[in-house]
């Protein structure tokens, strides 16, 4: 539990649970789409992909893998699913359970997901323990000596969204207290269920303010700030909502996050990459340059697209392993650039794998890959003064480095 490589810990805290992943067959050439979802058909399929998922173990362990020193914090039931849990998160290292509640008598959650060719993911979810979930769940000493506290998936936590955000408040501000920055990580709510009638932009305006590090995709955002648009845009589905959106409309929404408080805000894009914005002021706990400010952090606008892989194998968890690399990056004090650079990175090697974490590879391989000429995706920003740089990286308008 302490730090390693001169690191200081990571906690990952929020939501666990287990991911169940129905092998799908790859489509044969010029074979017609299967409608995969007619009723009444029965289809072959492969093995299941079974491992641990939700924020803590998807970012928690692709951290670990990564090289950087974690603690996991969760909440599970004392069912099968729950030893299971704790089993495959003690062959990665004993030390990684110590933080995860076991409650008699609770259900452990659980993660259908189906991924099959051609179609994007759909979910079916059980919250378990995740809804019991609140503050008094994190020890004092698993707080003590982190360097980040990411808190991940309060739309699938029930305590945690039903108070409008006071627990996370003040556990955001117990790790702030003991010298941590504080990150935040969505999820997108089921809009039928009681998560998606919440009021998002009061939960975020109460909480915002006590977070450093905002880390949502684009669709969480509309979601929660702007549903007018989401609703228009949501029958596209997932990958095609993404790229309906302008990058405009990610800074006036980053610019929402930086406004309440909010110092660093990375919008996950999904196939197009990521989009960074950043505040004037520094963090507390990142290093300041002159003026109060990091030497090329503050008053950042970028946008990076993903990496190239030979094949996707499944898409769970690219955007938790994205925020690894994010994390790591910012535990290692690499420049802005690096650090967008370095999570999408994670983020592709993510998606070469089905699960959600066995495709992360170590720090030092990653890093090498990207400096070895790791060909990025095609892209272009067809949106007045954003400029491309010879590393891939894009500057917006509003970016001052």
């Amino acid at each position: 539990m302490t730090a390693r490589n001169g690191h200081r810990p990571i906690v990952a805290c929020g939501h666990l649970c287990i991911d169940i992943i129905p092998g799908f067959p790859a489509p044969a050439e010029g074979a017609p789409p299967v409608d995969w979802f007619r009723p009444g058909r029965l289809f072959n399929v492969g093995a299941p992909t079974i491992g641990t998922g939700g924020s803590v173990s998807n970012t928690g362990l692709s951290l670990h893998r990564l090289g950087v020193p974690v603690r996991l914090v969760a909440r599970i039931g004392d069912d099968p699913l729950g030893t299971m849990i704790l089993e495959r998160v003690a062959s990665r290292g004993k030390e990684l359970v110590r933080g995860i509640r076991v409650v008699p008598g609770e259900t452990t959650s659980y993660t259908v997901v189906l991924n099959p060719p051609g179609v994007d993911r759909i979910f079916y979810h059980c919250p378990g323990a995740n809804d019991a979930f609140s503050d008094a769940d994190v020890e004092d000493a698993m707080l003590e000596g982190a360097g980040i506290f990411h808190f991940g998936y309060p739309p699938l936590m029930r305590r945690i969204f039903a108070d409008g955000g006071a627990g996370l408040v003040r556990l955001f501000e117990r790790a702030r207290g003991r010298g941590a920055l504080a990150s935040l990580d969505m999820s997108l709510p089921d809009p039928a269920s009681e998560s998606g009638k919440v009021d998002w932009r009061g939960f975020l305006d109460r909480v915002l303010p006590h977070v450093d590090v905002f880390v949502p995709s684009i669709e969480e955002l509309l979601f929660m700030e702007d549903r007018p648009t989401y609703d228009r845009l949501a029958p596209k589905g997932g990958e095609a909502m993404v790229r309906a959106v302008a990058l405009a409309q990610c800074a006036a929404l980053a610019e929402r996050a930086l406004r309440r408080g909010v110092s660093i805000v990375l919008i996950k894009l999904g196939e197009r990459g990521a989009y960074l914005r950043t505040g004037l002021n520094a963090a507390p706990g990142l290093p300041a340059g002159p003026a109060g400010r990091s030497s090329g952090w503050w008053g950042r606008e970028l946008h990076v697209p993903v990496f190239q892989v030979g094949r996707v194998a499944g898409t769970t968890g690219a955007g938790d392993a994205t925020i690894a690399g994010f994390l790591a990056s910012i535990a290692k004090g690499l420049p802005a650039e690096d650090a967008l650079t370095m999570a999408v990175a994670v983020g592709a090697c993510c998606v070469e794998a089905p699960d959600a974490t066995s495709g992360v590879r170590p720090w030092d391989e990653t890093a090498e890959r990207v400096k070895s000429g790791w060909r990025r995706a095609p892209s272009t920003v067809p949106e007045g003064g954003w400029s491309r740089g010879p590393d891939g990286t894009w500057r917006g308008p509003n970016d001052r480095g």
